[in-house]
């Protein structure tokens, strides 16, 4: 079988065969650029089935929470190997869980069980079973979102298992590191050094993040309110390594400007606000927010 340049130079494939044997080659290509096309199609296809088949209630978040396009820029893809911190009542989990598919691992990482003591305050009690046996439930009720859910596990974050560094393609920080830095900012950055030993080479950081104004003063801004300034969060990944590849203002409301007597959970879904207030809330919607993008060198 007689292989050509052509037009003297290699082609963009190497080389090229003469006669029949380029016609083929020329069919096998074609259908290798159609196969791709479609497998992408699909796994569009999937991540959208997914978020419209999800209940009224949780569909009624997407207007402030974009999950379609957040996980697009976050390059989340099924098959992957991803954690998610602090799942709470299961709203991302609840599309990750189908959409990473059986070919791949999903994690829960939750906070210790002393620093949910601290979060809930004088809610312990009605916490307190849920919390100490998160570890133990949490992987067979996420089995049950999916036909061909991924291998499931858990974890408390800052003891994640010595197994899983550098197997990780993807940690996902949703509204979780006011509280990782409000009572001890030691733990969000230990939070962010424990992503960068779990990630491979090339991982992602995903992070979106209820977002300060930087009118408002440090002392206000360092989590106890619900929120945090974005330089703080940047800050601490770049200490652990990654460096920022992209922000994105997907997630922002311009009508969330909290004054400094302002706490994050006045808005919904929380809404504690009452009277004439929670009105104002309802109108404010979710809060303003960071998305960040951070990577891993390769």
């Amino acid at each position: 079988m007689k292989l050509n340049h052509v037009n003297g130079e290699p082609s963009r494939y190497g080389y090229v065969q003469t006669g029949e044997t380029k016609r083929r080659l020329n069919w096998v290509l074609a259908g290798v650029a159609v196969a791709f096309f479609f497998s992408a199609t699909v796994h569009a296809n999937d991540l959208e089935t997914i978020v419209a088949g999800r209940s009224e209630e949780d569909r009624t978040r997407d207007q402030y929470r974009n999950p379609i396009e957040t996980l697009s820029f976050f390059e989340v893809e099924p098959g992957m190997t991803v954690v998610e911190t602090l799942p709470g009542s299961g709203w991302y989990t609840r599309i990750l869980v189908p959409y990473i598919g059986s070919g791949g691992r999903f994690f829960g990482a939750n906070y210790s069980v002393d620093l949910f003591k601290r979060v809930a305050g004088d809610r312990w009690e009605s916490w307190r079973e849920w919390v100490e046996n998160w570890l133990q439930t949490f992987p067979g009720q996420t089995a049950s979102l999916s036909s061909h859910p991924p291998e499931l596990g858990a974890f408390i974050i800052g003891q994640a298992p010595a197994e899983l560094a550098g197997q990780v393609d993807r940690v996902l920080f949703f509204r979780s590191l006011h509280h990782l830095n409000r009572f001890d900012s030691r733990l969000l950055d230990e939070a962010a050094a424990e992503a960068y030993v779990l990630l491979k080479r090339g991982g992602i950081v995903g992070v979106v993040q209820h977002r300060a104004p930087d009118s408002n003063s440090q002392e206000w801004s360092n989590g106890d309110n619900g929120y945090l300034r974005q330089t703080r969060v940047i800050e601490a990944f770049e200490a652990a390594g990654f460096s920022l590849e992209a922000t994105s203002e997907l997630n922002s409301n311009p009508l969330d400007v909290p004054t400094e007597n302002d706490r994050v959970w006045r808005l919904p879904p929380t809404l504690r606000a009452e009277g004439e207030a929670r009105e104002v809330s309802l109108a404010i919607g979710e809060s303003d927010r960071m998305t960040l993008k951070f990577a891993k060198p390769k």
